[in-house]
């Protein structure tokens, strides 16, 4: 009797939460399937009852990499692992799943039990924030971003030359191509150039292109890159590299349209839009008589700012979730996030490479990481120990708690690289042992633990 009132009570509980639940037996029979289970699989527990997993639960990993199975063969948890089933329906449904093993009270095992959360709400809302977020692949949600949002279709409509001004790496050469694809020119070349990679005294053979004869190793025609833009546009990134007298050459092509390629007797009519860019800020380059004021005129007819990823940092958890996307699909992963302590240590990090460098944080970490979640661990060493190292030098700042969990793990990761040696720990931290051995006291860390 006792034991039928505690079975109806666990059913109780089992069929009161949102979370699907279901239990196997050593054969991988369903002894459970709980109401959230019926609800979002369409399955009813009275058809579910005594079949195998598999012709149940119909989950992307089953075949390759099923979690019921190595749990059970392991003995090993698995939390939080992103797949996706397809539901009576057919259709395919977002879910985040658990296994365990399920133990008798004298902990022998009896099977697995499996827990399962509907992501579908999630993952609509997430479409619904990238679509309002995402311009062209230009992620955003700063003010800043969202005004540039709004200029590009009308910017872009227009044939008028641009000019981007922003730190390297805040992705202006993404923000010229936004502005092709949306113009009536899409269907033509996008021809980028870097003024700074090409030396000057082969600038201008590049740019407009030489006719045969005129040097010793002409040995043919050769069309320049605004020849090669002909019908869409030509990018000039670093234009504030342009040697002085290519920047005539260049002003001649947007005051009258046409040039003359290297060595040639005939002009030529240019039909393709500029779009220039610029690490500093060109007007004090003009104002020190290191860029011609009539060219800067020219190109900044329509002016365009990136800020900086540190002035802009609302955006970095849409930078992540996208950048995560991509190297989800380049590499074949299934990396669903960053942990929190690493969302904390991006938000406060100083980029000085802007999101260029947030970029390449995280295909370092994707190489390093072979886990749903991107931890502190596959971060580069030098990142977290900056971070670590600016808050020893403000103990006193009132650090938030997730801050305090990446202090903490890049302690303990510090001390099993040194074998417990605190000397070796603090050096490695580039703070004092006296301040390292305060920090270990505070997060309760015992060095002996990491001694071998």
């Amino acid at each position: 009797m006792q034991a039928d009132k505690s079975s109806r009570f666990l059913d109780t509980i089992l069929n009161s939460v949102a979370d699907g639940v279901f239990t196997v037996d050593k054969n991988w029979r369903i002894t459970s399937f709980n109401r959230a289970a019926e609800r979002i699989t369409g399955v009813s527990a009275e058809r579910a009852l005594g079949q195998r997993c598999s012709d149940v639960f119909h989950a992307d990993i089953c075949e390759r990499n099923c979690a019921l199975r190595h749990t059970i063969r392991t003995g090993e948890k698995v939390i939080d692992t992103p797949a996706r089933i397809l539901n009576e329906r057919g259709r395919a449904v977002p879910i985040s799943l658990s296994t365990a093993v399920l133990r008798d009270p004298e902990g022998n095992a009896l099977g697995a039990v499996e827990t399962f959360r509907d992501l579908s709400m999630l993952e609509e809302l997430r479409r619904e924030i990238r679509g309002s977020y995402t311009f062209e692949d230009i992620v955003g949600k700063s003010p800043a971003i969202r005004k540039v949002f709004a200029l590009l279709p009308d910017i872009a409509e227009s044939d008028t030359t641009v000019l981007i001004e922003g730190s390297s790496g805040t992705g202006k050469e993404l923000l010229a191509r936004a502005v092709h694809n949306l113009s009536h020119r899409r269907a033509g070349p996008f021809v980028a150039v870097n003024c700074g990679a090409l030396p000057a005294t082969l600038f201008e053979s590049e740019l407009f292109g030489y006719v045969r004869g005129a040097f010793t190793d002409a040995k043919r025609d050769k069309p320049g890159r605004l020849a090669l833009a002909e019908g869409g546009t030509l990018f000039l990134d670093e234009v504030n590299e342009l040697p002085t007298q290519t920047q005539v050459k260049l002003l001649r092509v947007l005051q009258e349209r046409e040039y003359e390629p290297l060595g040639g007797v005939r002009t030529l009519r240019v039909n393709a839009r500029i779009v220039a860019a610029t690490n500093c800020h060109l007007a004090e380059w003009v104002s020190q008589g290191r860029f011609r004021d009539d060219l800067y005129f020219r190109l900044a007819v329509v002016r365009l700012t990136l800020p900086s990823l540190n002035e802009r940092r609302e955006d970095i958890p849409l930078l992540v979730e996208h950048f995560i996307r991509r190297f989800n699909a380049k590499r074949g992963k299934k990396i669903s996030g960053v942990a929190p302590e690493v969302m904390e240590l991006f938000m406060r990090h100083v980029f000085r490479g802007n999101i260029r460098e947030l970029e390449n944080l995280l295909e370092y970490a994707f190489v390093l990481c072979h886990e749903p979640i991107i931890g502190l661990e596959h971060l580069p060493e030098d990142v977290v120990r900056e971070r670590i190292r600016n808050l020893a030098e403000s103990p006193d700042s009132g650090h938030a708690p997730l801050l305090e969990l990446a202090e903490a793990d890049a302690i303990r990761a510090a001390l099993a690289g040194a074998k417990g040696q605190v000397q070796k720990a603090a050096a490695a931290l580039h703070v004092s042992r006296t301040t390292l051995w305060r920090k270990m006291k505070r997060y309760a860390i015992a060095p002996r633990q990491y001694r071998v």
